[in-house]
């Protein structure tokens, strides 16, 4: 599943379509299509891993899942998998193996735009008080949570928890306040670091934990594990990430 960095690059990617009009549109996401035709993109917008393509009364809201994918001025998929195609004076946008919804714009105002790790808008001392209020969530399940730390993915989450020492089934309540600050801290800095090498392509050079074998610290042998309400894996040194 594409992680927030990944989301930013793909707004980057698509934000030469802004301000121009929908000239045709056909996919087979299950909305009327149709009606954005002759309508001006205004902006784009992310939170997490969802993109907004924001129009005058309407927005669609792109959520890659764990396999879609996105391509620009061609078609390289099949049809069948195409859920959207906007074209923009022969030039288009086409998202594949995704969700691709229409939202009314007030639905924007519902979001938390400060729960984003990677928005500007991002608010840690609203994050801690989240966390306080689930003192019995594990760390793991904290960082994924979308709700708490939008944008955050497993590479994100196994990366974090070693750099900080902590081991992913760790209760957030039993957390030092210390420990609680570098956990929300280094999700955002390392969102950041993990967009840096995702632009110079060297993402996997830079992994400490996420797929290893080995701890690049003690050498000790990794523990593989699914852990979490969302039993994804997570990749951690019992010598080295201490359990709380």
């Amino acid at each position: 599943m594409p992680e927030g960095p990944s989301i930013i690059l793909m707004k980057e990617s698509l934000q030469q379509f802004v301000g121009h009009k929908v000239t045709d549109a056909s996919g087979n996401a299950k909305f009327d299509k149709e009606t954005f035709i002759g309508k001006t993109l205004h902006e784009i917008r992310t939170f997490g891993k969802q993109t907004y393509l924001v129009f005058d009364k309407s927005a669609i809201r792109i959520h890659l899942l764990m396999f879609g994918s996105y391509s620009i001025n061609e078609q390289t998929k099949p049809d069948k998998s195409l859920r959207l195609a906007l074209l923009f004076s022969n030039e288009g946008m086409y998202f594949y193996t995704c969700s691709v919804k229409s939202v009314e714009l007030e639905f924007l105002s519902t979001i938390d735009w400060e729960a984003d790790v990677m928005s500007n808008l991002w608010n840690p001392e609203k994050a801690e008080k989240k966390l306080k209020t689930n003192p019995n969530m594990m760390v793991c399940d904290a960082l994924m949570d979308q709700n708490l730390f939008s944008g955050v993915g497993n590479i994100i989450k196994n990366e974090v928890l070693f750099k900080i020492g902590v081991q992913p089934e760790s209760l957030t309540g039993n957390l030092p306040t210390k420990k609680r600050k570098e956990l929300i801290a280094e999700a955002r800095n390392y969102s950041f670091q993990f967009l840096a090498w995702k632009r110079e392509f060297t993402l996997k050079k830079h992994w400490l934990v996420h797929t290893k074998s080995t701890c690049s610290i003690c050498g000790q042998k990794l523990i593989k594990k699914k852990t979490g309400i969302g039993k994804r894996r997570s990749f951690y040194c019992e010598n080295d990430q201490k359990l709380y």
